[in-house]
């Protein structure tokens, strides 16, 4: 590998470079710093925190982490354990004897580790918690009839109620809550003095960035999403400035100001593969040679192990890595919803500081995208397929014969009613249309995932709509969730308006 390049030598017309690659992903706005050798050698901010108003981006622009708060998570649980009050191996049902899995020998045997390497045999199960008003523990009661996909510990997959879990788990151990833990613990040594732990808190702040997603070309504003509850797997928010803090404190040792925050030897197990998972579209390495430790990925980087995780929550993408051997850091938070622009930024910029050749991340980015969205060939030259539509088996029943209030004991209740004559399904305060497909069949619309997916009503034996089944999973081998209905046709209202529900 050529000389190490150091400092700003290295980035001459990063300003650039980032701001075209910006206009190229239409990224409104976006922040980056750079650590080496325990030193900040680049913060700075780009684009717009708020595109209406004009306000640009600065280093204390404050944005949404999303799932880098997991590895503040997998700190605080190693914290603990170097006093003793939390063993990483101990059984979680020794801590907590009602804890209940879907299966048996995960409910006797899951640890905090498996939680926080992501092996508990369950897909991920968002749906289920996402935007509801459950509570922490009620999350954990639905735990026992959330199925698994593979066996315990068989492979990594990757699990947000688990690491919730895990943070509930350090909050039983310390008397106090997980939000507390993470304050006292990381952001009060680590000098994070603008991070919080709530979307609530950000827009209280003088200096903060709105969420954007791409709709037809151009970013658009969408609500903030609050993720308290599930908080230990996502709900962090910062700027580059204090997590400029968190990167140097990772690539040494465990050390922040003299202050010995963890020990080494549980930080280097905490930065050590655990489990090995396919993360490789993330990085776009192409390496085949991920890992996953507690709380970060590893993978193989221009001939060094980098340490890395993402973040992804509504309207927000964030990336932070660091490349221990070499002592490099980045962190790059973006305010558009699930762009790879913070994983290429940050890969170009360690390029250009190990030396060597430059990788045109962005460029290769961009071709594979277009090359997705190319539209299907004709079969042969001058020839294309005819317009065949699919033959719809008409309904048999009135559509008022499906709705009611459906329920499945993990997931909670789900309201089907109508909605100006069309099928509409209500779940966790979020609406989604039903579209009739062929008899009993419907595809459900989940927007705020740009899913579609299919819903099989069933009859009972009285011949009336008794339960229907829906596939909200999409890892190998899930099975449908199945919602059955609680009312029956005497008791449940038909409609509802628009935003309010009658008769659930």
């Amino acid at each position: 590998m050529s000389e190490l390049l150091t400092g700003m030598e290295s980035l001459n017309g990063i300003h650039t470079y980032i701001e075209e690659q910006m206009k190229a992903w239409k990224v409104p706005g976006l922040s980056v710093a750079v650590v080496k050798n325990h030193e900040i050698i680049m913060m700075e901010g780009y684009g717009h925190r708020n595109i209406d108003q004009g306000l640009p981006v600065t280093s204390e622009t404050i944005f949404a982490i999303g799932s880098s708060t997991k590895a503040f998570t997998a700190l605080a649980a190693g914290i603990l354990a170097d006093e003793g009050k939390l063993d990483l191996d101990k059984p979680v049902k020794e801590y907590f004897p009602t804890f209940k899995m879907f299966d048996a020998f995960a409910t006797e045997r899951i640890t905090i580790r498996d939680m926080l390497c992501h092996r508990s045999g369950l897909p991920r199960h968002d749906l289920m918690w996402y935007n509801s008003a459950l509570t922490r523990e009620e999350i954990i009661h639905r735990l026992q009839y959330l199925e698994p996909n593979e066996d315990f510990r068989a492979k990594w997959q990757y699990q947000n109620i688990m690491y919730m879990v895990a943070g509930y788990l350090v909050e039983y151990v310390s008397d106090s809550s997980w939000e507390e833990v993470v304050q006292n613990r990381i952001f009060t040594p680590l000098g994070m003095t603008s991070s919080q732990f709530s979307v609530d808190q950000t827009q209280l702040q003088h200096d903060f960035a709105i969420p954007y997603i791409l709709l037809e070309e151009q970013a658009k504003p969408i609500p903030f999403r609050n993720i308290d509850t599930i908080g230990p797997a996502g709900s962090i928010n910062s700027n580059i400035k204090d997590m400029a803090h968190w990167v140097k404190f990772q690539i040494n040792h465990g050390i922040y100001d003299d202050q010995h925050i963890v020990s080494k030897e549980m930080l280097q197990a905490i930065h050590s593969p655990h489990m090995v998972c396919d993360m490789t579209e993330i990085n776009l390495n192409q390496t085949n040679m991920a890992s996953y430790g507690l709380g970060w990925a590893i993978e193989p980087y221009r001939g060094s192990r980098m340490v890395y995780h993402g973040g992804n929550i509504d309207g927000f993408t964030a990336h932070v890595a660091f490349i221990p051997a070499e002592q490099i850091g980045i962190v790059v938070l973006s305010n558009l919803n699930g762009t790879p622009l913070p994983v290429l930024i940050a890969n170009h910029i360690f390029d250009r500081m190990l030396g060597g050749e430059v990788e045109d991340w962005s460029a290769q980015a961009l071709e594979k995208m277009k090359a997705s969205e190319v539209e299907i060939k004709p079969t042969a030259e001058g020839e294309t397929l005819p317009d065949v539509k699919a033959l719809v088996i008409p309904l048999t029943l009135s559509l008022l014969h499906f709705t009611g209030t459906y329920e499945h004991p993990g997931y909670g209740k789900m309201v089907v009613g109508l909605d100006e004559g069309e099928l509409r399904a209500t779940f966790n305060s979020m609406q989604f249309p039903l579209t009739h497909v062929s008899d009993l069949q419907f595809e459900l619309y989940i927007a705020v995932f740009n899913i579609k997916t299919s819903v099989t009503f069933q009859l009972g034996s009285n011949g009336h709509v008794c339960q229907f089944s829906t596939m909200l999973l999409f890892e190998p081998g899930t099975k449908e969730i199945e919602f059955v209905r609680i009312e029956n046709n005497n008791e449940r209202s038909h409609s509802f308006q628009r935003g309010e529900m009658h008769g659930s």
